[in-house]
C-alpha cells in the first residue's frame, strides 16, 4: 500500500515553528538548485513518487553545498534505487500489522505498548520503515481513542507508552496535552516515551508550550531523538536538548547505520560526542529494517560488526550504542554485537 502522508493538523494559535515547517522543501530541483548541486551529477526520477521528497530549510541549511554525497542530503534526496525490488525488502519489514490489536496500538513487546499518533513528519527520510504503513486506517487518535485508552486500562503489564508515528510532535500541544492526561490517569502506566526527530530537524519545535505540558508529566519522561550523523548537531539543536534536560526529560539517541552516511568508525565516535556535547545519550545503533526501497543504504553485519569493535576500542562504554536489529516475534530488539547465539541468548 503506498504511505498515506495525512495533513499536518493546524492549531488555534499558530507557534513560531508552524511556518518554518509549512515552508519545508518539497521539490527536488528546488532542495539541489539551493545546494548548488551540479546537473551532471543529479539522480534520475524516483518513478513510485508515493513518498516524496520533504525537509525543512533549517535542515539543509546544515548540508555542504556542492556535495551530491553529502550525508544530511543522501538522507532526503529520492534516488532511482528506490524502485528497485530487492528480495527480502518488505512494505511491513515489522509486521506491524500482526502486533495491532487496536488501529494504531502497536503490542510487541512485554510491559510496553506504541501509539502511532499521527502519520505525518516533518522530513521524510528514505529509509523510513513506515514509509509505507496505512495510516489512513490506523491513527489511534482519528477514530480509535477510546479502544486504545480501553486496552492500555485492561491490561495492567503495560507500564510505559510510547508515543510514535509519524512525528508526534507534529500534533498540536493541546492534543498531546490531553492524551498525556488519559494516560497519566492510567494507574499502571508509569512512564511516557516520545520517539520524535524533530529536535533535530526542526528544534525551534521545543518551545514553552511543550517543555510545560512534557515537563510536567507526573510519570517518568523519555524521549528519544533520532540523529544519524554529527553534521545534525548544531548550536540550537544543543540549545533544545538542554532545554529538555532541564525540564526534567532523560534524552537519549537512536540512529540508522546506513551506507554512505555514517558506516565509518569516526564519523560514529564524533556523533556519540556530539550527542553528549548536546545532552544526549547514545542508546540504539540499528541495523537497516529491510523496507522496500531502501536495499541501498544496507551495511552488512560484518561490517557493522567491525565498526563496533572500533567504537569499543575507542569510546567509553556510556557513549557507545548498542547494535540491534528488529526481528517480528522476538521479546525485545535483538543484540548484534557482541555475536550472540538466538537459540541460547550466549
Amino acid at each position: 500500500m503506498a504511505a498515506i502522508i495525512p495533513r499536518i493538523e493546524q492549531y488555534e494559535h499558530e507557534p513560531a515553528w508552524h511556518s518554518a515547517l509549512a515552508q519545508a522543501i518539497n521539490s527536488v530541483d528546488e532542495l539541489l538548485d539551493l545546494l548548488h548541486i551540479d546537473p551532471g551529477l543529479r539522480p534520475g526520477p524516483v518513478l513510485s513518487g508515493d513518498f516524496p521528497l520533504r525537509v525543512p530549510h533549517s535542515f539543509v541549511a546544515r548540508m555542504e553545498t556542492g556535495n551530491i554525497n553529502d550525508p544530511l542530503l543522501r538522507q532526503v534526496l529520492p534516488l532511482p534505487a528506490e524502485d528497485t525490488n530487492t528480495a527480502d525488502y518488505l512494505p511491513d519489514p515489522l509486521a506491524e500489522r500482526d502486533v495491532m490489536p487496536v488501529p494504531g496500538l502497536l503490542h510487541k513487546y512485554h510491559g510496553r505498548a506504541l501509539l502511532t499518533v499521527t502519520g505525518a513528519c516533518a522530513i521524510h527520510c528514505r529509509y523510513c520503515f513506515r514509509r509505507h504503513f496505512p495510516y489512513g486506517d490506523a491513527n489511534p487518535l482519528a477514530t480509535h481513542r477510546d479502544a486504545a485508552l480501553a486496552y492500555l486500562r485492561s491490561h495492567e503489564d503495560i507500564s510505559e507508552v510510547i508515543l510514535s508515528g509519524g512525528d508526534p510532535l507534529l500534533l498540536p500541544d493541546s492534543r498531546l496535552r490531553e492524551l498525556a492526561g488519559q494516560l497519566a490517569a492510567i494507574p499502571h502506566i508509569k512512564t511516557l516515551r516520545l520517539h520524535t526527530r524533530l529536535p533535530v530537524v526542526l528544534p525551534a519545535r521545543i518551545d514553552a508550550r511543550l517543555l510545560d505540558w512534557f515537563g510536567n508529566y507526573p510519570g517518568h519522561k523519555i524521549m528519544v531523538i533520532h540523529c544519524n550523523h554529527p553534521h545534525e548537531i548544531n548550536a540550537e539543536v544543543s540549545t533544545a536538548m538542554q532545554e529538555l534536560a532541564h525540564a526534567g526529560i532523560i534524552l537519549l539517541n537512536q540512529s540508522v547505520l546506513m551506507k554512505g552516511i555514517n558506516d565509518m568508525a569516526d564519523t560514529l565516535c564524533n556523533l556519540s560526542e556530539s550527542l553528549l556535547g548536546a545532552g544526549v545519550l547514545p542508546y540504539y545503533l540499528h541495523l537497516l529494517d529491510r523496507v522496500q526501497g531502501a536495499a541501498h543504504f544496507e551495511v552488512t553485519d560484518d561490517r557493522a560488526s567491525e565498526l563496533m569493535q572500533q567504537l569499543h576500542a575507542t569510546l567509553p562504554g556510556y557513549l557507545v550504542p548498542r547494535l540491534v536489529r528488529e526481528i517480528p516475534g522476538l521479546p525485545g530488539k535483538w543484540p548484534m554485537w557482541p555475536v550472540r547465539d538466538r537459540s541460547t541468548g550466549y
